[in-house]
Order: C-alpha cells, then structure tokens, then sequence
C-alpha cells in the first residue's frame, strides 16, 4: 500500500477581496522529501503558503488541502498546527518584551497542548540552540526586536527544531539574507530534515537551492504549478530566468494549439 502523503493539494482556487490568485493547485509532498517552489514575484507563492497554513483572509473557493488522508481545508491555523502543520514566515513579526524562551515555550506547550516545566522546556532549548549554533544569549533577547535579517530566519529554523511538524512551509526563508546568513540558515533547514519531516521550500532565487538539496522542483506562475521536475528545473531558470522560460512555455502551448 502507497504511503499517505503528508500534504496533497488538489485543484486548489484562492481568492482575496474576490479577487481570484490561485487557479488550480495540485501538489503532493511525501514525507522525506523536499519540494523547491519557485516563482517570481506576484505568482501567487505567499497566497499559498498562507492559505495552506489556514489564514483567515485567504477564501478557497474550490478544491481541498488534505495533511494525512485528512480533509484540513476548513480548520484553523491552530489547529492545523497542532497536527503538526509548521509555517515560517517571510517576514517575521516583532514582539518587544517578549523574549525568545518564553515564546518558544508558549509556542510549544499551544502545539502540544500540554504544560512543558520551565526546567525541562531550557534544558532541550540549550541543547536545540547548541545543534544549530545558536549562543545560549539569544533566548534572553525579544522577539525579532532588532533582529537581523538572519537572526529573523534563524529564529523561526527554531521555532521548526522545537515544534517538530510533520510537514515545514518555508515562506522565502532566503529574502533578504547575504550569504553568510543564506549559508547558516541552510545548514539550519539540513539539519533538521529527515524521513518524518516533508518541507515546502518557497523562493525567489536559485541560490538557496545549490545549499538545500530539493528532491522536486515547481515552477509557479500565474497561481498554478506549470511545471514539475527535478534540480534541472532550477537550473533552467538559472540560465534563462523566469520570463525566458514562461516565454518558452506560452511557444509551446501556441504551438499545440495551432496544431490540435
């Protein structure tokens, strides 16, 4: 018997303010596995990854989000959290007066759902921070208060250590990193992959992906997935960049047309 994937979107329509942005979704990711999903600006990549983790504002107006066999389209973000749904956001919010620990225990126990000891909740933080290269001063620091770009990213690489999901949405991880931080932040996201862990890499850019190994690569224009492969489809993209390729492929549909 197949394995159940840990995410399958089928025929996936979004709209925002009535305004249709996704027109058709269809995505499956295994556990194990990485998917890169790239598009540029203005696809339709952040919509999803929004909508996939249950944003309020995000209207799916046909087609179903399934996380484990389960039909997961209409519940909350929390709960779908809770079944161990993970998004990293693009652009991390600021919380001043609360620190890193204290967030990160919150963010725990609401997952969990149980009560994690103070004691206990630092000794696996220490040892968290410690396998990521993460200084132990880092916790005593609010929430993305005068983070880096880095230390932003950095930040929610940990918040996925800890929570442990099933399936990790990394909402452009890479916007805004030099290559220092592109780098850490890499080495971040391999460590914690594995064979229960199925993750969604969402970019712009190629170059996280010669640090990320994908094992499937999505080109996503226009709210859809046009085309599905393997690193040759970044490799594609890095030689012709996104409008030499969607050219390329408006040719070919011309073309087929013509000819039908």
């Amino acid at each position: 018997m197949a394995e159940t994937p840990v995410l399958e979107v089928q025929d996936l329509h979004v709209s925002v303010e009535g305004k249709p942005i996704l027109k058709g979704v269809n995505l499956v990711i295994r556990r194990g596995e990485i998917h890169g999903l790239m598009g540029p600006n203005g696809s339709g990549k952040s919509t999803l990854s929004n909508t996939l983790m249950g944003h309020p504002k995000y209207e799916v107006t046909h087609g179903r989000i399934l996380f484990e066999g389960e039909d997961v389209t209409a519940l909350r973000a929390d709960q779908r959290a809770k079944k161990g749904m993970f998004l990293a956001f693009q652009y991390p919010t600021a919380i001043p007066g609360v620190t890193v620990a204290n967030f990160l225990r919150q963010a725990v126990k609401s997952v969990r759902g149980e009560e994690v000891q103070p004691r206990d909740f630092r000794k696996v933080l220490k040892e968290t921070m410690k396998s990521l290269d993460m200084d132990e001063s880092f916790a005593t620091r609010y929430v993305n208060d005068g983070f880096s770009g880095g230390e932003k990213k950095r930040h929610e690489i940990l918040q996925l250590a800890l929570l442990k999901p099933k399936l990790a949405i990394l909402d452009e991880t890479d916007s805004g990193l030099d290559i220092d931080a592109l780098r850490i932040v890499s080495e971040g996201i391999n460590r914690l992959a594995g064979p229960e862990l199925g993750i969604l890499l969402i970019t712009h850019y190629v170059r996280i992906l010669n640090y990320v190994q994908p094992h499937f690569v999505h080109l996503f224009y226009q709210g859809q997935v046009v085309k599905s492969g393997g690193k040759e489809v970044a490799q594609m993209l890095e030689e012709k960049g996104y409008e030499g390729v969607i050219s390329e492929f408006a040719g070919r549909a011309a073309t087929s047309a013509a000819t039908a």
